[in-house]
């Protein structure tokens, strides 16, 4: 998916020319980014600019969105963008949208937990889901905003009570820990990053990110120290990023990279492209878990198929046990924000 989506970017960057795409070949696809304006949004506004399946691009924040807009539409491809900005423009944001990708609300801090952002982004990823069920009711929907374990669970709550909840069209996007785990992998390993392949499962924060380095291809013979070293980078990736800008971001964008990734394969799954997978959190059967991060078919509905999780090594089957419990109540902390 990296590639492709790489390949798109490259493609754009060069002079435009009759060659360059087709329109008649792609679908018409509208996406719109709720939080463009912020640290994520800006520069996943930017990458979906970018990619050529992308038709009609909508940005929508509380402020600033107007001047986002004026500057991603002079970039030349082929989406039309426009911005949209308050409660009264929300609406027109949605409306007729294919895919809805939310990275608003506040960033991480030092100090802070996923859960330490939960009272304030779980208001907003609530308001926001009711004017999506209310616009745009059949859009697949990206859910970026932390803490992800919790925010999923609560739109899924706010879809079932506005009576148009489809689990095959909620994701929470956990691509950001798959694109970590790649690279630590290809530095511990001495590989070709570009031709790696790590799952990771369960959540997205701290203990419940699991990597399944068992599983990680190309196969290198790294020892029991490194597997656990990689883990525990991966885990705490975001903490590296925060710590590193001294208080003054967060993984901003490496995130928004991330969601331009996830964005894409969604993308690709609604216009009929065979064996797109990704891994994202999503309603799964999978565990004793309602909700749980794994290997993903994307396909014309969203959600085609949950893989399951493989075999697993001894110490990713102690990690898979640690998680459930802190999943488990992220989970239930988010259901019961909306209950």
């Amino acid at each position: 998916m990296r590639s492709s989506l790489l390949r798109s970017v490259k493609t754009l960057a060069r002079p435009t020319t009759a060659r360059a795409y087709s329109v008649d070949s792609v679908p018409s696809r509208k996406v719109t980014v709720l939080g463009a304006a912020g640290g994520i949004g800006q520069p996943l506004s930017l990458l979906m600019k970018l990619n050529p399946l992308v038709s009609q691009l909508a940005l929508y924040d509380i402020g600033g969105t107007p001047g986002v807009a004026a500057d991603v539409s002079h970039i030349n491809s082929r989406s039309e963008v426009a911005g949209y900005m308050g409660d009264d423009q929300l609406g027109q944001a949605l409306e007729g949208s294919d895919v809805v990708i939310i990275p608003a609300g506040v960033p991480r801090k030092p100090g802070m937990t996923r859960d330490d952002l939960f009272n304030i982004n779980a208001g907003i990823v609530k308001s926001l889901c009711t004017a999506i069920a209310k616009y745009c009711p059949h859009a697949i929907v990206n859910m970026i905003s932390n803490p992800v374990n919790s925010t999923v669970p609560i739109a899924a709550e706010v879809f079932k009570k506005a009576g148009i909840y489809n689990e095959k069209k909620l994701f929470g996007v956990t691509t950001l820990d798959v694109v970590r785990a790649k690279t630590f992998y290809a530095g511990k390993a001495n590989v070709n990053v570009a031709e790696v392949n790590v799952p990771v499962v369960g959540g997205h924060a701290g203990v419940t990110i699991l990597p399944l380095f068992s599983q990680a291809t190309p196969k290198a013979n790294l020892s029991q120290d490194d597997i656990h070293a990689l883990t525990k980078r991966t885990q705490d990736g975001g903490t590296e990023v925060v710590e590193a800008k001294a208080g003054k971001g967060s993984a901003t964008l490496s995130m928004a990279y991330a969601g331009a990734i996830f964005a894409d394969a969604c993308l690709k799954g609604l216009n009929g492209v065979p064996d797109v997978v990704e891994c994202s959190y999503v309603q799964s059967t999978i565990t004793e878990l309602p909700f749980f991060a794994s290997k993903v078919r994307l396909g014309k509905n969203g959600v085609e198929e949950v893989l399951g999780l493989g075999p697993l090594s001894d110490y990713e089957k102690e990690g898979l046990e640690k998680l459930k419990p802190e999943l488990k109540s992220s989970i239930e902390k988010g259901i019961e924000f909306v209950k």
